[in-house]
């Protein structure tokens, strides 16, 4: 497993080919999940290689958003296929990745600790200070890219049961962001009560 190789190879496509309209799957959202998911998987006490397994489907977790918006995971898949062996990743490891970038499409329903850790990356925001600046990233993506998000209140209304149906896995998620993100909720319900 090369994994500057992969890396080099998938940020230099991201930051080339990623569409103008992409607000929230951004090159800083994926580095985003990549470095939570180096931190969980450090805590969590994964091994160094397994760590490098849930690092590369980070990395590749969103890059599908090249090639198609809807279902960009199937694509992400598909790159990882092509590029990682080139990269001297073993069918079994790229097998694995793969495996991990599936159980990040909505609604996730991850089964494995390098699943919980990935998924856990993917929603951190859901936990931070930036939980607002980013769901409206989302929201203008999503229009942007031809997806309705109906009026403001709907749009807020979605994020709480949203919120409400999302959970964390991994201990350390747990601990470092459900207190906030149980707050952001809160806050989101009295926003749309005001409505």
């Amino acid at each position: 497993m090369n994994f500057p190789c992969a890396e080099e190879y998938i940020i230099r496509r991201l930051r080339k080919e990623l569409p103008a309209t992409m607000f929230y799957h951004t090159l800083e959202h994926t580095l985003d999940v990549r470095e939570v998911a180096r931190s969980l998987f450090i805590k969590e006490e994964i091994g160094v290689q397994q760590g490098m397994i849930i690092e590369t489907a980070a990395l590749f977790h969103d890059a599908g958003m090249i090639i198609q918006y809807q279902d960009h995971e199937l694509a992400s898949i598909e790159i990882v296929r092509t590029a990682l062996p080139h990269c001297s990743y073993t069918g079994e490891e790229i097998s694995e990745i793969c495996d991990l970038i599936a159980v990040t499409r909505l609604p996730q329903r991850p089964s494995t600790i390098p699943g919980y850790i990935l998924c856990d990356a993917d929603m951190d925001n859901l936990g931070r200070d930036d939980f607002y600046i980013q769901s409206f990233r989302l929201k203008l993506e999503l229009e942007m890219n031809g997806i309705s998000t109906t009026n403001l209140k709907m749009w807020l209304s979605n994020l709480v049961r949203f919120l409400e149906e999302h959970v964390y896995y991994t201990t350390s998620s747990i601990e470092l962001r459900l207190a906030k993100k149980m707050q952001n909720l809160a806050d989101l319900k009295e926003i749309v009560m005001l409505y």
